[in-house]
């Protein structure tokens, strides 16, 4: 065990999940079992959340976020991202909001520091915000067993991307589907997941982070974490395509330079999916075109190992795909990506 403990990790320890050395663990498995592709229920102890309360908290965020938050219902979810004021991704979260709240959630590793940012920007503004990654579990479910394993708590699940429902057991928000698998979020107290845990496990196989991590390539949902933080502007990853931007809300920090990337001609740089035979990629590694051995073509986003491959997503310039060159990682002629195809379309501004 870390020493940074809870009683929620505590009970998942009793349960023979195995947590990573750090002081923010995440669950990596169960029992030293494989993880599962599919019909499984993952802790997500890697997310953190951040509430927002006050009168000010939706306009307060509206005016940091790069998607409208002023307009957001109860029964929906949200991408957003925060940019610098060059219009880099300082972090990348979902947004949702209660009857008495909004949450945002992002990696655990960047959230204090981006609560602190966003902190000092409040001054007058009646809102306040609060670290609840400790109160709120948050339970990553996956595959087509999973509505049934809901049922007890949610008989009603929401049926499409970002729908949510709220129930005394908590709040249920669907995640676009990857590779046809359906996936949920359990957002609820330790106390309930503790109780529902022993239910969910009779239907659903317990697996660490990686798996649901996984799922979110498959996706080609992009998640910014602490190595890429201020690489990317929002279009380099797709976000705007993904619904995490907003072009017709008002100022936001980095927002000129958001819409000038939008309408100032094609854009050069994009997010494709790409498996790799080699192990300990990391986010922000670099890549290279096999026709240009002296400078990187763009860098790895998101990687999970899959036995001795890795899953990854990969930000380049078109250009080098459009020249038919192909992508090594760490240099010119290091493991080869084979780039695949997103499973949604790129719609370039014209």
């Amino acid at each position: 065990m870390s020493a940074t403990t809870t009683p929620w990790l505590d009970f998942l320890d009793a349960q023979g999940g195995r947590l990573s050395a750090s002081t923010t663990p995440e669950v990596i498995g169960f029992h030293d079992v494989a993880a599962p592709a599919s019909n499984f229920v993952a802790p997500l102890t890697h997310l953190g959340l951040m509430s927002a309360t006050g009168d000010d908290a939706a306009g307060f965020l509206h005016n940091q976020l790069t998607n409208d938050v002023e307009k957001l219902g109860t029964a929906e979810a949200r991408l957003a991202g925060y940019c610098t004021p060059k219009g880099r991704l300082l972090a990348t979260m979902m947004v949702w909001k209660s009857a008495d709240a909004i949450f945002l959630q992002l990696p655990r590793e960047i959230q204090p520091a981006v609560q602190k940012r966003l902190q000092m920007f409040i001054m007058r503004a009646k809102a306040r915000l609060a670290d609840v990654s400790d109160a709120v579990v948050a339970l990553g479910l996956a595959g087509p067993a999973a509505v049934a394993a809901l049922a007890p708590w949610f008989p009603a699940p929401p049926s499409t991307a970002y729908g949510v429902a709220h129930a005394d057991a908590g709040t249920l928000i669907r995640l676009p589907d990857a590779d046809e698998i359906s996936r949920f979020q359990w957002l609820t107290s330790p106390e309930q997941a503790q109780q529902a845990w022993p239910q969910l496990v009779q239907t659903l196989q317990p697996a660490g982070a990686q798996a649901w991590r996984l799922l979110d390539i498959r996706a080609a949902m992009p998640m910014v974490v602490q190595a890429t933080q201020e690489q990317f502007v929002p279009q380099m990853i797709n976000y705007e395509v993904l619904g995490g931007v907003n072009f017709r809300k008002g100022c936001y920090p980095g927002q000129e330079i958001v819409a000038r990337s939008q309408y100032l001609g094609k854009l050069k740089r994009r997010m494709l999916p790409a498996v790799v035979n080699a192990t300990g990629v990391t986010p922000g590694a670099e890549v290279y075109a096999s026709t240009d051995t002296a400078q990187p073509c763009g860098q790895i986003v998101n990687a999970e190992a899959s036995g001795d491959q890795t899953h990854c997503l990969v930000e380049l310039k078109t250009a080098v795909l459009d020249e038919g060159a192909t992508i090594h990682l760490g240099s010119a002629d290091g493991p080869l990506l084979q780039i695949g195809t997103l499973p949604y379309a790129l719609i370039d501004p014209t």
